[in-house]
């Protein structure tokens, strides 16, 4: 499992590029990152879990080493969710089981609702099928302009290039933005996500993806509650204990949504739904992967229920 290959998929603006292992033959399961990062995301999980799998990390438009999305138009929550399926029908996947991470759980998880018939099984690494609108209903509309704003502004500065930073300089930068990631975790992630220039090193992303609460589509309470009827998937949820309950940070200390949420999960699924609470924090299946790999190949290879808390 330490080897993989790199796949290309066509799309109308370009390509997703991703990164597979183990046969075509075996079940498949795809793997979303976070935002902002990309699919080195499960270089360090991936190799730990069962081999009677076939695993595929896709980047999304925009991260790693996926094409940007065309000029003019900006990265909607909906489209993300559009590329799940872009990339099931290219690898000709009609059931597949789906591992998202923060963002990529997120969107995994509103793809169950919609394609339900699709999905085997989803694990979610401290994340949420869901972002609920509750602490942001008066920023909604601002979050939207802020979108259109921030295109605009990437357009008009698009004759610049993007500054090159020494490779140290782009790494301690990446840290201080990412102060649950650690040294060897940064360099992984910079690994898929920066490219050597003569000058140095540049992001691989497109300078229009700015902001999460800028692209999420967020959702009442009542919208959740019907989405997760919906869920034809056996589901894991592993919250870290030192990890993110909410989009903006301000808002961590009241778990409220989360508890929210896993109610309606047990309410809707019953049996089918495990929720697991593990030490770390938010980048666990990167800095703990191996106990990480315990808990998610018992939940992928049975499905009898695993220990609440471990």
């Amino acid at each position: 499992m330490s080897l993989f290959s790199e796949l290309k998929m066509a799309v109308p603006w370009g390509h997703i590029a991703a990164k597979a292992w183990g046969s075509q033959k075996a079940s498949p399961v795809l793997c979303l990152h976070g935002w902002l990062d990309n699919a080195n995301s499960f270089d360090r999980l991936i190799p730990l879990l069962p081999r009677d799998f076939y695993y595929v990390a896709m980047d999304f438009g925009g991260h790693g080493l996926s094409s940007h999305y065309s000029p003019g138009l900006p990265y909607y929550y909906q489209n993300f969710v559009g590329e799940i399926r872009r990339v099931s029908a290219a690898l000709k996947w009609d059931r597949f089981s789906i591992m998202g991470h923060s963002f990529g759980g997120t969107v995994g998880g509103m793809f169950s609702c919609m394609f339900p018939e699709m999905v085997d099984k989803l694990i979610l690494l401290d994340s949420s099928p869901f972002v609920l609108d509750s602490n942001e209903l008066e920023n909604l509309l601002t979050y939207k302009r802020k979108v259109i704003e921030h295109t605009l502004q990437v357009e008009q500065a698009a004759q610049e290039p993007s500054r090159a930073l020494s490779p140290e300089e782009m790494l301690q930068r990446f840290l201080k933005n990412n102060s649950h990631v650690g040294e060897e975790c940064g360099e992984l992630l910079l690994q898929r996500g920066a490219t050597q220039v003569p000058a140095g090193l540049v992001l691989n992303r497109d300078r229009r993806i700015a902001w999460p609460e800028h692209t999420f589509d967020f959702i009442s309470k009542e919208l959740c509650a019907h989405a997760v009827k919906k869920l034809q998937a056996h589901m894991l949820l592993i919250k870290a204990t030192e990890g993110f309950f909410d989009v903006r940070r301000e808002y961590d200390a009241d778990k409220g949504l989360i508890l929210f949420m896993t109610d309606q999960l047990k309410s809707a699924l019953g049996e089918r739904f495990q929720f697991v609470e593990v030490p770390g924090n938010h980048y666990v299946h990167m800095n703990q992967p191996d106990h990480m790999a315990s808990i998610i190949g018992s939940f992928l290879q049975s499905r009898n229920r695993i220990p609440a808390q471990l």
